[in-house]
């Protein structure tokens, strides 16, 4: 049961963040909503009560914003169990534009890496703190921390070489951060989603969308959000899944 439970959700105020807090507050957690000070979190507050959700001005990569977070966290829900890492940004650049004799700007590769990767490894190295002093449930278990990775860490596409690098670095450190924090009683587990309808994805034309939708094997269609927050709380709930990727791709591989 994680009914009673307080979770911080990042990237909360759309996509994937948004529909796992609707999930969340459905079964009966507070939520902090952590997302930047130009997103739409204030009208998520609106949409379920600040009784059970709350908006903090986040950008993961401020050492000082987590913690602002982390302490409205305490003040208004008194705990924390869950962390659900969504906040993430892509490009898409070449590594080389031979046709302008234009290289891959380093600040764009940085910047992709900085949000993605650093930004969530910010978030669970802050937040685990308070997590760890919970009193353990009947599994001996403290607390929970989903990570959001994507299949582009396995199969990236051409002009992919940030955002696949900077997924594939959120895989790789999923392991041991789950050894490091094993004997807290804290589970690590992380979701690389396919294509879902995200506000990126349903800004394209319906032409590309038909067509990328035909490449998923079954069910052809994009991932419902929703299909995301769902495998969140069975995570939640599961006290066996730990440091461990899950795929949530409809068996979808990406070809070059």
């Amino acid at each position: 049961m994680i009914k009673g439970a307080v979770s911080l959700v990042t990237g909360g105020a759309s996509g994937l963040g948004r529909a796992t807090v609707e999930r969340l507050v459905q079964q009966g957690v507070k939520v902090v909503l952590c997302d930047l000070p130009t997103s739409k979190g204030n009208e998520v507050v609106k949409i379920f009560g600040d009784d059970k959700v709350v908006f903090a001005p986040v950008n993961v990569t401020s050492e000082e914003d987590v913690k602002n977070a982390l302490t409205l966290t305490k003040e208004k829900f008194g705990k924390l169990n869950y962390v659900i890492n969504c906040a993430g940004i892509g490009v898409a650049f070449k590594t080389y534009n031979f046709n302008k004799s234009y290289p891959h700007q380093l600040e764009d590769f940085v910047k992709v890496l900085m949000v993605n990767t650093v930004g969530t490894f910010n978030v669970i190295r802050l937040s685990v703190g308070l997590i760890g002093s919970n009193e353990t449930n009947s599994y001996m278990e403290r607390g929970v921390i989903v990570n959001t990775a994507s299949i582009a860490a396995f199969e990236g596409q051409m002009g992919q070489a940030a955002y696949s690098a900077s997924k594939a670095a959120i895989i790789g450190m999923t392991l041991p951060i789950a050894r490091d924090l094993a004997s807290q009683g804290i589970r690590v587990v992380t979701i690389a989603p396919g294509l879902f309808r995200t506000p990126l994805l349903s800004a394209l034309p319906e032409k590309v969308v038909a067509f990328l939708e035909k490449t998923v094997p079954f069910p052809s269609r994009f991932g419902d959000p929703a299909e995301y927050a769902q495998l969140v709380q069975s995570i939640l709930e599961n006290p066996m899944l730990n440091g461990e990727t899950i795929r949530l791709d409809g068996a979808l591989r990406m070809q070059p």
